[in-house]
């Protein structure tokens, strides 16, 4: 199908973005790598009056590894994550996570500022900003603001992104040496939206049991978020097979997946205690 007719625009600059996105009122939309909206403006869902191109603005598209944790430019692709291999050890969650998205044609041109500003609860990226505590850095017409994760992701596709702002990058704090993780995933197929999924990292006190135990789920929530049930369940325990099922079937319970022709509600619940199980057994068998 072919899209509506729009305008389009390719600022250079951040600033001239947002005073295009202010001049249009709402009726303008953001082109990073187009993976989500150029299909729901081939459907008709979206009809913007213009796009906006991020493609010449510069430092966008830049990863920063530092002190203080991971730095991902607006414009930065998953290819771009799969890539650098300096997050192998910065943050191996998030490349782990990113391996799950879509194809490889996908990761070629799909972005993380595209991705969280869509917001679906069923990708991953959204699933990483939530479980890490991310801060995403938004430039708007009064200057920028920064909000967590936490206050950012409001509903199904619903953030507390305004029309008139952009996002600049997202900030994923220090990965701490020594802690376990694992990313776990349920398609029918690869490539399609997950049916389930779960993130899970935590560190070991002293006594070597689980402390700071941070659990999100991808495809089994209304809108991307932790688990704090479950969390507080890992929490103080050795990580054995018996506090992995325990976990396990708290979290199914704690869920709040959709039913659909794809899975009902049960089977997605049962799938993220399931998921969850195996990920916490691979996260204590990791070195």
């Amino acid at each position: 199908m072919k899209l509506p007719d729009f305008q389009y625009f390719a600022p250079a600059t951040a600033g001239e973005v947002v005073r295009m996105l202010a001049a249009h009122a709402g009726e303008a939309k953001i082109l990073a790598g187009g993976q989500s909206l150029l299909p729901v403006m081939a459907f008709r869902l979206a009809r913007p009056a213009a796009l906006i191109d991020l493609r010449k603005v510069e430092g966008l598209g830049e990863i920063t590894i530092d002190a203080s944790g991971v730095r991902l430019g607006a414009r930065v692709r998953w290819r771009d994550i799969e890539d650098d291999k300096r997050l192998a050890t910065a943050h191996p969650l998030l490349v782990e996570a990113i391996r799950h998205v879509a194809h490889y044609q996908v990761r070629n041109r799909g972005t993380v500022g595209g991705s969280l500003g869509h917001a679906d609860p069923a990708s991953e990226m959204p699933c990483i900003a939530a479980t890490c505590e991310a801060e995403l850095r938004l430039l708007g017409p009064k200057g920028e603001r920064r909000l967590k994760a936490a206050q950012y992701f409001l509903g199904p596709l619903s953030t507390a992104l305004q029309p008139d702002e952009l996002i600049l990058e997202v900030h994923l704090p220090a990965w701490t040496a020594g802690r376990r993780w694992a990313f776990q995933e349920f398609a029918r197929r690869p490539g399609d939206f997950a049916l389930a999924g779960v993130a899970a990292y935590y560190d070991l006190d002293s006594q070597q049991r689980a402390s700071n135990a941070h659990i999100g789920v991808v495809g089994a929530c209304h809108f991307s978020a932790r688990l704090p049930r479950a969390e507080s369940a890992l929490n103080g325990k050795r990580v054995d097979a018996a506090t992995a099922q325990a976990v396990g079937r708290v979290a199914a319970e704690e869920a709040t997946p959709t039913g659909d022709f794809h899975a009902p509600v049960e089977y997605r619940k049962a799938l993220v205690g399931t998921l969850l199980e195996r990920a916490l057994g691979e996260a204590a068998a990791r070195k």
